[in-house]
């Protein structure tokens, strides 16, 4: 289930979806985020001028989401980062909830001005799940694409089991003043993805992480 405070036309372009997120609107979207009260089981966000509420993970994106957590847990253990779950990532009042991202393991230095998360500043590496449904597939693919892309999130990785038999897609250089990324790298399930910077770097996307290739 998706609920949206305001949702952009479909046929709206590029420059109207930057008209979207206008400091007022911002503003009021934040204001009323904070006072939500959600269900168990349910989270908001904030993404391009809409407040978008869904519920906890099925089974099988969980289960793609936890090992990505752990993999990249044993990678960086030993060092100044982890891996996070189920915390908010906070852009100019947007709110981000990814399946996992690596940022400082202390993130007292990067709690945002009201402490309602992590600054995505603080933030190098961000991996989503991709969920089923026609709405679920575009927040992870064009929405959050091009949102991660204007905080200047270095590496975003998306793993998607609706991709054709399944596929993994790896964005770097994120272009803020663009919404989008200099180097997009598509793979099939099966094919290992190599982190190429920051502290994963090194850290490979393989089928230990996405399951068996799908048949």
């Amino acid at each position: 289930m998706t609920a949206l405070a305001q949702e952009r036309p479909e046929i709206m372009s590029e420059a109207g979806a930057e008209s979207v997120n206008e400091p007022h609107l911002d503003e009021v979207l934040w204001q009323a985020w904070k006072g939500m009260d959600l269900p168990e089981g349910y989270r908001a966000e904030i993404i391009e001028g809409a407040i978008e509420v869904s519920p906890t993970a099925r089974r099988s994106h969980g289960l793609i989401a936890n090992r990505v957590r752990r993999a990249l847990d044993r990678f960086l253990d030993g060092g100044e980062y982890a891996c996070h779950q189920d915390v908010n990532v906070i852009h100019e009042r947007k709110v981000w909830v990814p399946d996992a991202f690596v940022a400082p393991e202390d993130t007292e230095s990067c709690r945002d001005e009201e402490d309602m998360g992590v600054r995505a500043d603080c933030v190098q590496l961000i991996v989503e799940v991709v969920s089923p449904g026609t709405r679920n597939r575009d927040r992870d693919r064009v929405r959050k694409r091009r949102e991660y892309a204007r905080a200047g999130i270095p590496v975003y990785v998306v793993i998607d089991d609706h991709d054709g038999e399944g596929a993994v897609t790896l964005f770097t250089g994120p272009r803020p003043d663009k919404a989008d990324w200099e180097d997009i790298h598509r793979v099939p399930y099966g094919t290992e993805v190599v982190i190429p910077e920051g502290p994963a770097k090194g850290f490979a996307v393989t089928e230990a992480v996405t399951g068996r290739l799908r048949t």
